[in-house]
């Protein structure tokens, strides 16, 4: 079973109804600020990644993964609920959903999400993932906030067409049609939440509107990253963390 302790942190798979109900728990703390549990029925089928204080144990961060065996079973997956996805249907190796990935609101250590990636890289190289995918959220439903982080995405970050999520979802953003504008690249990354900013770093790219998710109160864009589009040097400090 994957376990890696990096400085302060240590990462582990969720092994009982308890480890998953913490992260149900910190995941609620997380998108709703408020003591409940987050939870839905993918969670039955899906891998949890815990990330602790080593010292105290305490639950700092917390992601779940669902492993497919390639694009044919990308329906199975929690975006296909809000995005329409044949393209990937075709995509041939095996891919990753990442998802409800969330840390501890009281806590701020960039270390966390580096420890985070280095769990998930070790994941890869284990199992021979060529593709993760999955939703990235930005807070709130008012996208006139991220104007600037929306057009950047636009300009530099598309999809390739071959694998272009299509629109599903009854209410979205099409910032794919934003009219030409000069975006403040500096506001624009600092908008960007920072899952995100991770996969676009690592050569990620997204979907060209995003979903309006009142429920969560979440602008969302699918996210997708090839393994192979992953500069070399970025991969090499990835598996330092993940060794």
């Amino acid at each position: 079973m994957l376990a890696l302790k990096k400085g302060r942190y240590q990462t582990r798979l969720a092994t009982s109804l308890e480890d998953i109900a913490a992260a149900q728990a910190l995941r609620h703390l997380a998108f709703h600020g408020t003591d409940g549990l987050d939870a839905d029925d993918f969670d039955a089928c899906c891998i949890h990644f815990l990330i602790e204080e080593a010292k105290t144990g305490r639950l700092v961060c917390c992601f779940r993964i669902l492993p497919l065996s390639g694009g044919g079973e990308i329906g199975r997956s929690y975006s296909a609920q809000f995005y329409e996805l044949k393209g990937l249907e075709r995509f041939t190796g095996p891919m990753v959903e990442m998802g409800r990935f969330c840390i501890h609101p009281d806590v701020s250590d960039p270390d966390i999400l580096r420890v985070a990636w280095g769990a998930m890289t070790a994941y890869v190289d284990e199992n021979a993932v060529e593709m993760l995918f999955g939703c990235s959220s930005f807070k709130g439903v008012e996208e006139g906030e991220y104007l600037d982080a929306f057009t950047m995405l636009r300009q530099r970050h598309m999809a390739p067409n071959r694998w272009l999520p299509r629109v599903k979802a009854p209410q979205v953003f099409r910032f794919g049609k934003l009219r030409c504008r000069t975006p403040d690249k500096k506001l624009a990354m600092l908008r960007m939440p920072p899952l995100l900013r991770t996969y676009l770093m690592m050569g990620g790219w997204v979907s060209d509107h995003a979903v309006v998710d009142r429920q969560m109160n979440t602008l969302h864009v699918f996210t997708g990253l090839e393994i192979s589009a992953i500069p070399p040097a970025r991969k090499r400090l990835l598996r330092v963390v993940a060794g």
